[in-house]
């Protein structure tokens, strides 16, 4: 299994504070069948920033830990960047890596709100050869309560990716409901972590593919399993017709 986003670079953002942190991370990923996963530490989010090289150099470092403890998991780089209106520059500047230095680049939106030039910023990192994939959009209340906006960005060639704990239900009822909307309307084209820590923040990847197997048959399960294995050899990924969510269907009011 691969798990395409993970806090697990030690010590530069929220995630995993100490190299002890980060192989106790890596146990407990390989523990739920994990071989790879692309490490994505927050950049301009307010609070955090990390450049594409920086990211390379301690992903570098941390694999060389995992190889001296002999913990079968491989790191890859990434990047979680807060979407802002230096995007575009910033990749021809080098600054923002993509995952695995694919054409895959992470768009995280404020969790309250998605910014007026969300549109034409997605529509600009197309231009500039890059696919967007939007992370965490079932957490994220504007589209909750607006889920027609999520269709158009899809429909106009973005990608999604849904938190693992969010379909297993960590993040409460509606947020799990709301997750399999999105499966349910293929609005999201992968299933990752998130994971923070080993606690409250684990990787739940087991459960969470569990539970797409269970409401959505084998189809998805092994479409979504394949799009994290394309996406780390930079190919393109399965997706069907998005679909839109009636507002009404998802607040159960028919």
């Amino acid at each position: 299994m691969i798990d395409i986003h993970c806090h697990i670079l030690p010590g530069i953002d929220d995630g995993a504070s100490t190299i002890t942190s980060s192989l106790a991370m890596a146990q407990q990923a390989a523990a739920q069948g994990i071989h790879t996963i692309i490490a994505t530490p927050h950049h301009q989010n307010g609070k955090y920033n990390n450049i594409k090289a920086d990211i390379i150099t301690n992903t570098n470092e941390l694999n060389d830990q995992l190889q001296q403890e002999n913990i079968p998991v491989t790191i890859l780089p990434g990047q979680e960047t807060r979407i802002n209106g230096d995007m575009i520059a910033d990749i021809e500047n080098g600054v923002l890596a993509s995952l695995n230095d694919t054409k895959y680049l992470f768009v995280e939106f404020p969790s309250g709100q998605v910014p007026r030039y969300a549109k034409q910023m997605l529509f600009d990192i197309q231009v500039a050869g890059y696919t967007p994939i939007i992370v965490h959009p079932e957490r994220n209340s504007t589209i909750i309560e607006h889920p027609s906006m999520l269709y158009e960005f899809v429909r106009k060639g973005a990608l999604t990716q849904v938190t693992a704990a969010s379909l297993a239900g960590k993040f409460g009822k509606n947020i799990q409901k709301f997750s399999h909307q999105l499966v349910e309307s293929n609005l999201t084209h992968f299933l990752a972590s998130d994971a923070h820590n080993t606690t409250t923040r684990g990787f739940v990847m087991n459960e969470a593919f569990h539970e797409l197997r269970e409401q959505h048959g084998n189809e998805a399960f092994y479409l979504f399993l394949e799009n994290s294995q394309l996406l780390v050899d930079g190919l393109n990924v399965n997706k069907d017709e998005p679909e839109t969510i009636k507002k009404k269907k998802f607040l159960g009011l028919f």
